[in-house]
């Protein structure tokens, strides 16, 4: 019988363990902030970041939330990260990605304070993470982890394959994996674009994550019995429906799960994670700037 991970329930349960957090830097007069900054007249981008304001408002958190017109010159979007930077009631930030093209979007990622940084991405915790020190876990890869911890999966002697190798999710990914830690001590193998044979690669594996941005590109066949598969991606395809449309992951749901031992859905897996542990890093953050103990999920 296939195990399919609810990530919506798995990530109601974190957010309800950081309700106690929120609660003990309330009583010591702190109230966490995440700032979420839009540059963009993208729907999707609109609708992301107010899903994360909803999800602040709910769990307690200070959501400020500031738009800037698209056309805009850099320099305001500059000016903005500073005075947040500079800010004492924004423990988190985050600029919602992608940024217009007259927007040097590394250059976003290093404007914001290391220690403000909620998605994880800044160069030196990008850099701490390597090194096994990590501050901030980026977002979707640390939901990965929590998945496969509620599915009593330990990542320890296991052979995890990971399809894609994007900064985002395949490459911090696979460095949270390998390290010496608690939900680490995984061998890793990150496959990509260029990769000869990935079904070979993939059959291979006990946890197999999808992260490629590829419909339905894996599928039964390319699977052994009983293994475990998180499936990361998001991608719209027609559909004879109302909307036009359905989203599925990168993952062949329908035949996958005829071998897998666990498995996460498109939607209802990896996406409500993501969100969850945006909180979980503000959460942090608010406590590591006010030297405030706070007992993490």
């Amino acid at each position: 019988m296939t195990d399919i991970i609810d990530g919506r329930a798995v990530a109601e349960g974190i957010r309800s363990d950081l309700g106690e957090s929120i609660e003990t830097l309330k009583a010591e007069g702190v109230t966490p902030g995440l700032a979420t900054v839009l540059m963009s007249d993208d729907p999707a981008s609109e609708t992301y970041v107010s899903m994360k304001q909803r999800d602040c408002e709910e769990v307690g958190i200070n959501g400020i939330h500031i738009e800037i017109d698209p056309e805009a010159p850099a320099e305001e979007l500059y000016d903005t990260i500073d005075d947040l930077n500079e800010d004492p009631d924004v423990h988190g930030i985050l600029v919602q990605m992608p940024v217009p093209d007259h927007i040097d979007s590394q250059k976003v990622l290093r404007a914001i304070d290391a220690e403000k940084d909620a998605d994880g991405f800044h160069p030196e915790n990008v850099g701490i993470l390597v090194a096994g020190h990590p501050r901030f876990k980026p977002c979707t890869p640390h939901g990965v982890q929590k998945l496969l911890e509620s599915a009593d999966v330990d990542p320890e002697g296991k052979d995890v394959v990971i399809v894609g190798r994007s900064n985002i999710v395949g490459k911090p990914l696979a460095n949270l994996l390998i390290q010496k830690a608690e939900g680490g001590n995984a061998t890793v193998t990150v496959c990509h674009s260029r990769t000869d044979d990935l079904a070979a690669k993939t059959r291979e594996a006990d946890v197999v994550v999808a992260a490629c941005g590829v419909p339905e590109l894996i599928d039964g066949s390319m699977l052994s019995e009983g293994v475990t598969v998180i499936d990361v991606g998001v991608n719209r395809v027609d559909a004879d429906n109302e909307k036009g449309y359905e989203l599925v992951g990168d993952v062949d749901f329908e035949s996958a799960k005829e071998k897998a031992g666990a498995i996460t859905p498109v939607p209802g897996g990896v996406g409500p994670m993501t969100r969850a542990m945006l909180l979980y890093n503000t959460v942090k953050a608010a406590g590591e700037q006010t030297g405030i103990d706070v007992e993490l999920p």
